[in-house]
Formats: C-alpha cells, structure tokens, sequence
C-alpha cells in the first residue's frame, strides 16, 4: 500500500514538518508539497488529490486544523489530527469533524505508521461500502469470532465493522463503553478474529486486584521476593505471551503501574518482581468505563499511555442506544434461562416486550440478562406474561434523559391487566393467573404501588373510586 499511497503534511512547524516527511519517506509513502495553511493544502489537495492527511491544528493565517478538517469531511478525504494540544475543548472539536485517528506529540516514528496504516484500511473500507450502498456488517454473514455479540442495530454494526478491522491490526485497542455492554465479549471476538487466536486469551480485572499485589499478578515474581513469596508465580502478561491480554477497568490501575505497562507497549518486555526483565509477545485490549480524559486533566491517568492504547478505540453501545436489540436479547436470555432451569418457556407476551424496549437500561445488557433469568423463574406458563420489578432503581441517572421509573411502568402495566380482568384479582380469568402471579403477591404490589380501582369496566360502567 505505502508506494502508490500519497500523504499531504499540514502542519505550519518546518522541523516538524520535515521530520514527519522523513519518516513517510522512509517507510515508502509519496509525500505531497508540505502546506503550512488552509489555504496552501486545499491547493494541493485540488491539484494531487492525496489518500490521507496529517493535520495539525494550528496552522499559519486564519483558518485552523478544526476548519480545514471540516472541509475534508465534506470531500470525503481521509485525515489525522496531530497536535501538542489535547485539552477536552480542542477534543471535543476534533471528535465532530469524525477523523481517522488522532494523534498527541511528540510521538514515536512506529505511532504514526501504525496509525496511517489503520486509518488507509479504514477509509477504504468505509468507501468500498459507501459504493456498494451496504451497512457496514451484514448481520447474516459476520465472521465467526463475533458470533458471541447478539444484534442487528446500526450501532452494533458499526462496532462488528470497527471490530473486524482492527483484529487484522497488532495495534493496542481501547475498548469504551459503560458498565454492563459486553467490553470483555468485544475483546474476545477481536481476539478470535486475529491471527492470534490460537494463542492464550487472558483477562484482567484490574479493579479486582489488591493494591500491594497487582505488579506481582501482572509481571509474576521470584521466590523470596517477598515475604509471602514461597514459590515463583507467572504473571499474566507472561501467561498470554503470544496470545492476547485484555486489561479491564484499565482506569483503576494506579499511576507507578500504568508506567510499566507503558513500556510493555513500547518495549515489549516485563520487569519481574525480584527478577530480570523478560521479553513477551502479547497484544494489549484494555477497557474502561471511566472518561480517561479526565482522568487525564485529574493527574489519575498517564496521557502518555492513554494515547498508545488509543489508536483505535472501539465503542461498545449503551443498550438504550440500541433499543431494536432489546427483543433479540431478551429472547436469547429466555433461551438460555429456560433451558438451565428445566422450563419450556417459548418467548415473552408483547405488553412485557413493550415494557422492556421502553425502559433506559442503566445497567445495560448485565442488567437485562438479570431481570429475564428472575422473570424465568418466576414464570408458571410457556411465555413471560410478567417482568418483577420490585428491585429495579426507582429513577435511572438523569443523564439517561428517563421520563418515567420503573415503578411507574409496573404500576402502569398491573392496572392495564386489571382493566382486562374486570378488576378480578384471584380464580380462573384473573390478574393474578394473567401475570403469573401468586394472589398474595399481587395484593402486595397494588397495596405498595397504592392502585385504586379506575375507568371504566367492560361494560363501560363506571368503577367507584
């Protein structure tokens, strides 16, 4: 790809300028005329059409990065930002021109290759499926390493594209997303689609590891290292030599740490605890519920690190941002849970579904997962008439933008179903057999929920409140 690939340098700093000329042209690129303006690289640009462009921010005359990279987008023309500069207003800026990556000086020759190398595949990829008028991933055709990952949204298919592109890489991933949204089946389906998937597969959690532990779990240690240390151990780095590591919850780790694994990035070895330093072949995916950002500007997180593991962050949807997934999980789950626990439940009545596609997910598809097995077991028939919401939080975050809780859509639902059965709460035909429910369950919740008979009967007579 580099000998016919064509790159132009924005960037109004000559030595800079210059030094990033050398290292393209020392790895096989066609370089344009450096231009040191908006108005010079949109010259250039008409006249030797470029494949990508490495764009700083500040930039001489008027016009910056941000203005130029607008222009791009509009063209359809790939671009890197390269700035000294990441404070979260530039960033913020930077994200909506949608760039191919985004790079903090300095940086190492090997960073910006591995980066035009990714964003090259990338932008061909999106215009192979721009020319073809296709989503990004047809759903029945994905590869078999992301058979774990359940839906057909366009957020998940962006992330199934995201996914299958990057496993062909050995660059270092950051996968973001919050609690509950599967980071870790991410991990393993880049993973699996790697040509490492023969080799170990090795997780993390970092923020399950003791504070006065974590170097000796991660980089092993000798005997006698330490006090407790009767025997040598093998650290987890060393156990995924030349497979996969996949750090969760990166974030918690603290600062001395996060230097070490700067240098397994860089280095690509491991500082035993009372030993040598040893080499190791492993791919690093981390992940992170945390604005690493800032935790940056906070002084928690090394900007350093969080700039090797960001080349090519991978987002793993919130579930309310995916709610066309909902039935197709919820009915996996009931699959899966009728079968552990010896029921022939065969899916979920439609005011249930309603319920649950309504609702905001805070805890995402953990969440869900957990309300479906409780309604599981629950359920007395062959199809979930019934979800028990007696433990869910009444309000979800405000960031979530909820209009109504939980307990108000149960109260909503129970009503609705008492409507049907004439307010009959108990025998053949009532609310009680309708939801799956033992009597003195459902007088519980209408007495806790306060529900007073209302509307109107069948007979369109009149309930006295």
């Amino acid at each position: 790809m580099p000998s016919k690939t064509k790159i132009l340098i924005v960037e109004d700093q000559y030595i800079e300028a210059s030094n990033l000329e050398l290292i393209l042209l020392r790895a096989g690129y066609t370089v344009c005329e450096i231009a040191r303006s908006v108005a010079a690289a949109l010259k250039i640009i008409a006249s030797e059409k470029p494949d990508m462009v490495l764009l700083d921010i500040q930039l001489q005359g008027r016009l910056t990065g941000i203005d130029l990279a607008q222009m791009l987008s509009e063209k359809n023309t790939a671009f890197i930002f390269i700035s000294a500069n990441s404070r979260q207003q530039i960033l913020d800026a930077a994200k909506v021109t949608r760039p191919y990556g985004f790079l903090l000086k300095p940086f190492r020759e090997k960073d910006i290759l591995i980066a035009l190398d990714v964003a090259l595949y990338t932008h061909m990829q999106d215009r192979e499926l721009k020319l073809k008028n296709k989503t990004p991933v047809d759903p029945l055709h994905r590869a078999n390493g992301a058979s774990n990952i359940i839906g057909d949204s366009k957020a998940v298919l962006l992330m199934l594209s995201n996914i299958k592109i990057v496993s062909q890489s050995e660059v270092a991933v950051l996968i973001l997303g919050e609690s509950g949204t599967g980071k870790e089946l991410v991990a393993q389906s880049i993973h699996k689609q790697s040509a490492r998937s023969s080799k170990p597969f090795i997780t993390v959690n970092c923020a399950a590891l003791p504070a006065n532990l974590i170097e000796s779990e991660l980089f092993g240690h000798e005997k006698g290292a330490f006090t407790d240390a009767s025997v040598a151990r093998t650290g987890k780095f060393e156990q995924a030599n030349g497979g996969t590591i996949f750090l969760d919850e990166i974030g918690e780790i603290p600062l001395e740490t996060q230097a070490k694994f700067l240098r397994v990035l860089q280095e690509k070895e491991i500082e035993v605890v009372g030993g040598k330093t040893k080499k190791v072949d492993v791919r690093i995916l981390a992940a992170t519920n945390r604005n690493l950002i800032e935790e940056m500007a906070s002084g928690r997180f090394r900007a350093d690190l969080y700039y090797r593991l960001n080349v090519f962050p991978v987002i793993s949807p919130a579930l309310r941002c995916r709610a066309d997934d909902i039935p197709l999980l919820a009915n996996h789950f009931v699959q899966k849970y009728s079968a552990q626990e010896g029921k022939n439940i065969i899916g979920i009545e439609n005011q249930v579904m309603e319920l649950l596609i309504r609702y905001q997910w805070p805890g995402n598809i953990r969440e869900l997962e957990n309300v479906i097995h409780r309604a599981v077991i629950l359920c007395s028939g062959n199809k979930i008439n019934y979800i028990d919401l007696e433990d869910q939080p009444n309000e979800a975050p405000a960031a979530f933008g909820r209009s109504r809780n939980m307990i108000e859509v149960e109260k909503e639902h129970i009503i609705s179903v008492l409507k049907e059965c004439d307010w009959k709460v108990y025998g053949s035909g009532g609310a009680a057999a309708t939801l799956g429910m033992k009597v003195s369950t459902l007088n519980s919740r209408i007495k806790k929920l306060g529900i007073h008979k209302v509307g109107l009967k069948k007979n369109n007579t009149p309930y006295k409140s």
